[in-house]
């Protein structure tokens, strides 16, 4: 299990009925709401007001919900960004916090039927919400994202090609990735964002491992790849810069939790091998 990932032993079921000891992810937009002592709230019912609840499963015994703030944040209660929930929840509870935000957020932007405009209803059977008037069927939204990180060189001598977008925080470099397209293969995204991207080609590309980011409901895929040709030429908007960087010399990375990240560190590790 990675930090972003449900654990294997968490039991889904959108039914599930609250119990004595009962887990509550409350958000606030898009804050976590913890404790003063920052824990999840828990208890047989809701401890805050709240709307759109919604069943998540179980684990260890204890039932799960999500659900949303509905009106003011009591006393005792303090809302957090999700990312800054990891290193004080743990792995587990975090995978389960990460579901729980998109569960919410289906819920709420699947009130309404897209074909008829008719009120949807939880399915009996399975996470979906069902148009009783005209039968269309709604699934959580999940979008698949290639990443790629490229490298060039061998051994100690490897470099990696990384990039910063207008928005990152100072001096962050990462992987570069991009949403796949309508009737896209998963290797076709990532030719085709490299290309779109940076202006170069690649070669040998091998997938390496996956990981579900919830900011909000996407499907990170990572891809190993070899530099083929071409000159660095950053996308306008999208790249703020791009540049080849040894490995034993690196800049500021995206943080340990990210696919990114373990991308970069298993590059590394490899090419530092004795």
């Amino acid at each position: 299990m990675n930090a972003t990932s449900l654990p294997d032993a968490f039991q889904r079921d959108p039914h599930a009925t609250p119990g004595p000891d009962s887990v509550w992810f409350v958000f606030d937009g898009h804050c976590l709401i913890l404790t003063a002592q920052q824990d999840l709230p828990t208890g047989p019912a809701a401890p805050l007001p709240v709307t759109d609840m919604s069943g998540l499963g179980s684990l260890d015994g204890q039932s799960m919900f999500t659900a949303a703030l509905d009106g003011d944040l009591p006393g005792g209660y303090v809302s957090v960004p999700v990312r800054s929930a990891f290193g004080t929840l743990g792995d587990t509870l975090m995978g389960v916090a990460g579901y729980a935000s998109q569960i919410l957020d289906f819920h709420r932007t699947h009130r309404y039927c897209g074909r008829c405009a008719t009120p949807m209803q939880d399915s009996a059977h399975e996470r979906s919400r069902v148009c009783p008037n005209c039968g269309l069927t709604a699934y959580p939204r999940v979008a698949p994202v290639a990443m790629v990180l490229i490298t060039r060189g061998h051994g100690p001598d490897t470099e990696l090609l990384l990039a910063r977008g207008p928005n990152f925080p100072p001096g962050m470099y990462s992987a570069v990735a991009g949403f796949v397209e309508p009737s896209e293969t998963l290797e076709a995204a990532a030719h085709r964002e490299i290309s779109e991207e940076l202006g170069v080609t690649i070669t040998d590309l091998r997938y390496a491992f996956s990981q579900p980011w919830p900011f909000p409901h996407s499907l990170m895929i990572g891809f190993m790849a070899r530099y083929r040709a071409g000159e660095i030429t950053p996308q306008p908007g999208e790249i703020e810069d791009a540049r080849f960087f040894p490995v034993t010399d690196l800049p500021t990375l995206p943080p340990r939790f990210s696919i990114a990240r373990a991308l970069i560190d298993q590059a590394a590790q490899d090419a530092l091998k004795p």
